[in-house]
Parts: C-alpha cells; sequence; structure tokens
C-alpha cells in the first residue's frame, strides 16, 4: 500500500517579492556607500530578479516551457504549485493562470476550458496573439455548442487581433467547419 506525501508548499505572494527587492536595494546602497562598487552592482541585479519575478511569475514561465513540449501533466504541476492567484498574482499573470488552464482543459472538458477562458479574455493578456488564441478556442467551443453567431464574433475578434497570420490556418479550417453547422 503506496502512501502519497503531499507537499505543503507556500506561494510568495506578490507583494513579498517587491519587499525584497527593496531590501535587497537597499543593502546594494549600503555596499555602494562602503565604496564596493562590484559588490553593489551585483546585488542590485539580485534586486532586479526579483522584479522580474514580480512582472513574470516563475511558476506559470515553467508551466508555458511545460506546455511547449507538450507535456501537460507537468504543466498542471507547475500550476498546482499556485494556490491563490488572485493574491499571488498580477491581473495579467492571473489572466494568463486562467488561459494556461483553459487550454489544457479544451483537450478534456470544454464547459470548464470556456470558462477559463472567457476569465482569462476578461482578465486580459499581454500579448495580441495570445488573446487571439483564446479567442479562437472560445470560437471552437461556441461552434461545438452549436451557438454559431457567438462563434462568428469571435473569430472576427480573433482575426483583428492576429496581426501576423499565425492563427490564419486555424481560422480556415474552423469557417469550413461552420459552413457544416
Amino acid at each position: 500500500m503506496q502512501t502519497d506525501k503531499k507537499k505543503k508548499t507556500t506561494m510568495f505572494n506578490k507583494n513579498i517579492k517587491l519587499v525584497l527587492a527593496a531590501l535587497v536595494t537597499a543593502w546594494s546602497v549600503y555596499e555602494f556607500i562602503q565604496g564596493h562598487i562590484m559588490n553593489g552592482i551585483s546585488i542590485l541585479l539580485l534586486a532586479g530578479l526579483f522584479i522580474l519575478l514580480y512582472f513574470k511569475n516563475e511558476f506559470i514561465l515553467l508551466a508555458f516551457l511545460q506546455l511547449r513540449k507538450q507535456n501537460f501533466e507537468g504543466a498542471q504541476k507547475w500550476l498546482g504549485y499556485i494556490k491563490n492567484p488572485s493574491t499571488a498574482l498580477i491581473r495579467k499573470q492571473e489572466g494568463y493562470y486562467n488561459y494556461l488552464h483553459g487550454i489544457m482543459l479544451s483537450q478534456t472538458n470544454i464547459t470548464q476550458a470556456e470558462k477559463y477562458l472567457k476569465k482569462a479574455v476578461k482578465l486580459g493578456l499581454a500579448m495580441d496573439h495570445d488573446l487571439a488564441m483564446a479567442k479562437l478556442q472560445l470560437a471552437g467551443i461556441a461552434m461545438t455548442k452549436r451557438r454559431k453567431r457567438e462563434a462568428t464574433n469571435l473569430m472576427a475578434e480573433a482575426k483583428k487581433l492576429d496581426k501576423h497570420g499565425m492563427l490564419k490556418e486555424q481560422m480556415q479550417m474552423m469557417k469550413q467547419q461552420m459552413k457544416k453547422i
């Protein structure tokens, strides 16, 4: 009989990262005052790392890397470390958190995927092609549920957002499928 040990990990609140950055910056200033310029610069770079992690959450970045390898279980594991997204993440990161969940669930449970993708669109995504992909996924879900008007509107919005034509083939395939409805 195997027993699963649950890891109890706590997620840093987003504000803790800012406090750590401020403390490390103060340490850097102290090093500059003492005349240790190279130490001050090195420590200032460490403060920059905390600022970077405030704006780009480490768990979301690791989940994106796992998705790139088509490893949905690994991505789910990394997203699982984020216990309370509304307090641990800034607004755009929370949008990406929901976006990743929506993409992963679109393979198995389209009702749940629709919920996550709608929340991601509402919260906003930083890049237009990510927003276009989310709307295209929502259009596919709407088409599956026989809501042709909603699917057409979402396709038009996705087409406007896809400025580089990266989703052109998927949109053409979806238009062909929409004709059958």
